[in-house]
């Protein structure tokens, strides 16, 4: 029997990854509110 939902680390690291969150304003929203609370990631390892 197969999961129904498998992940792949390249698409997760496009759409959520780091350089992927600065390129958009809303993105670097993302990482700014996240630094303000603490995060330790900021964004997806």
């Amino acid at each position: 029997m197969q999961m129904t939902l498998r992940g792949s680390r390249r698409k997760q690291r496009r759409t959520s990854g780091f350089r992927a969150r600065m390129k958009t304003h809303g993105g670097r929203n993302v990482i700014k509110r996240r630094r303000l609370k603490g995060r330790k990631r900021l964004a997806v390892v």
